[in-house]
């Protein structure tokens, strides 16, 4: 009976996962007229979504290596917490990012008050050039960090052996950071060329006009304003297509090993003295400023109206946590189905939900439904199983690397003891992979608390969650409001990464 029920589960899991995604394709590929339902406008759209998508992410990995050089060598007050700001950049919510730029460069922000004392032009953060420096504001963190551990991935025998021979700077960043570099940035520049080509809140705030809508907002502007079911399935197919695309490079692409093993053992990347020592203090400083003084900005301005905040308000942050928590179960439930078998059917079932953006889920879940139900009645369980499906490839590579290294360590003192079944979950498997369930589960729930997406579907106005109800005081000019929701919507998505993060980090036996 344990023996079975073992492999029912993972193989009912998969099942449940392949349907939840390619259903909903299915819906939009039956409902799609082809691409004879898109118009010049769309084409625009799909353009528009490649190029900036392709220079979002080269800026970002441009100014992500002189950032990571200067960290990997230069040893300061603060360095752990901006690394680790650097690690977390899934972690804020998209909408409140967008904020924070507008706060600093936006019509009344302190950017264009400064450009005016001096009599000079105005900026604008709207179009084009605002959806890229979103993009990379947004993307940095995650740049900074790929490539810093790239540097942190050279043998230190490598380091002593360039010092011992003498190298200079100009030396060793040709015999070693430079293949370095070849190897991290091809595949940290497809894996942020994927995020924004999904990306949804950046163009619905920031972009918008002619020349600055992607395909995601095309999908939800033929959805929601002019009603066109067929146009808005072709530019879904569109979408996974393009996704699929970038997906198979992103997967193929991997960082090969160049210098060969080392020892392990720590050794710092060399410091050179003089310009040097002033060029890595001042990308230091730019990159904390980019990141931080936006936040700080939304902060000093959110704090001091969190009195003032609506009812609903309150409402849609109880939503939210409510759908973060069921988010995250769920996508617990899931992961932990299909990571444990081993499987190569497992592995792939996990990783399909990146094949499709969540409007896209959305759009053909709101086909699917539409002939039996009204879709602004289902608004709520169709967010949470949307949020939970995007986050299970996240919380699957972390968690299978961790299962196969259980299996290979305690697999057969388990057998040989006789744990099967619920016994083993209990007293091996949930104690041993504590630590990267509650890393996945805080990604997991901060996701879901930030995510602004199926609900602007599904929602009817009644049916709020915090990033909807921000990005409408947004919309209704109440700026002050909206950064006290900003401030609160922010907290609580650290707030449960950390209490996530630290249930897991406590529980593990280790």
């Amino acid at each position: 009976m344990a023996a079975g029920a073992a492999q029912v589960i993972p193989a009912g899991a998969a099942l449940l996962v392949v349907a939840l995604v390619l259903a909903p394709i299915g819906a939009v590929a039956w409902r799609g007229g082809g691409l004879a339902a898109l118009n010049a406008a769309d084409l625009e759209a799909l353009w528009f979504t490649l190029w900036q998508a392709a220079l979002s992410a080269g800026l970002s990995c441009l100014c992500a290596v002189p950032v990571a050089r200067a960290l990997a060598r230069r040893r300061f007050a603060g360095r752990g917490l901006l690394v680790s700001l650097m690690g977390a950049p899934f972690l804020m919510p998209t909408v409140v990012a967008v904020m924070a730029l507008i706060a600093v460069f936006g019509r009344r922000g302190m950017v264009n008050a400064g450009l005016g004392w001096l009599g000079l032009p105005e900026i604008t953060i709207y179009g084009a050039q605002g959806v890229i420096a979103a993009h990379v504001f947004f993307n940095l963190p995650l740049a900074v960090r790929m490539v810093l551990h790239g540097w942190q991935a050279i043998p230190a025998e490598r380091m002593r052996l360039a010092a011992s021979l003498g190298f200079g700077p100009s030396d060793v960043a040709r015999h070693l950071e430079r293949p370095m570099l070849r190897g991290v940035l091809p595949g940290a520049f497809l894996s942020i060329f994927l995020v924004c080509l999904t990306s949804f809140a950046v163009a619905l705030i920031l972009g918008g006009g002619p020349r600055a809508t992607t395909v995601e907002l095309a999908i939800y502007q033929a959805f929601r304003f002019d009603a066109d079911m067929g146009r808005a399935a072709a530019l879904a197919l569109v979408q996974v297509a393009v996704s699929l695309v970038a997906l198979a490079g992103a997967l193929r692409i991997t960082a090969p090993p160049a210098f060969g093993a080392g020892l392990d053992r720590v050794q710092g990347i060399a410091a050179p003295g003089g310009w040097r020592r002033a060029k890595d203090a001042l990308v230091i400083t730019l990159a904390a400023a980019f990141l931080l003084v936006p936040l700080a900005t939304i902060v000093a301005r959110g704090l001091p109206a969190l009195p003032l905040l609506p009812d609903t308000v309150w409402r849609a942050a109880g939503v939210s946590l409510v759908l973060a928590v069921g988010s995250t179960l769920l996508t617990l439930a899931l992961v932990l189905a299909l990571a444990l078998p081993r499987t190569r059917w497992a592995e792939v079932a996990a990783t399909l939900p990146m094949t499709a953006s969540s409007l896209v889920l959305g759009t053909g879940l709101f086909l699917i439904v539409r002939p039996f139900v009204s879709p602004t009645s289902l608004a709520l369980p169709v967010t949470l199983l949307a949020n939970a499906l995007m986050s299970l490839p996240f919380a699957a590579r972390l968690l299978i690397p961790e299962a196969r290294a259980l299996h290979a360590d305690y697999g057969r003192l388990a057998a040989s003891l006789g744990l099967r079944g619920v016994a083993r979950l209990r007293l091996l498997v949930l104690p041993r992979l504590a630590r990267p369930l509650g890393f996945s589960a805080g990604l997991a729930a901060a996701f879901s608390m930030g995510d602004l997406g199926v609900i602007t579907l599904f929602s009817d106005g009644s049916r709020q969650t915090l990033p909807l109800a921000l990005y409408q005081l947004m919309g209704a000019y109440r700026m002050d409001q909206a950064a006290a929701a900003a401030c609160l919507l922010m907290a609580l998505a650290f707030g449960l990464f950390w209490a996530c993060d630290r249930i897991g980090q406590n529980a593990d036996p280790r």
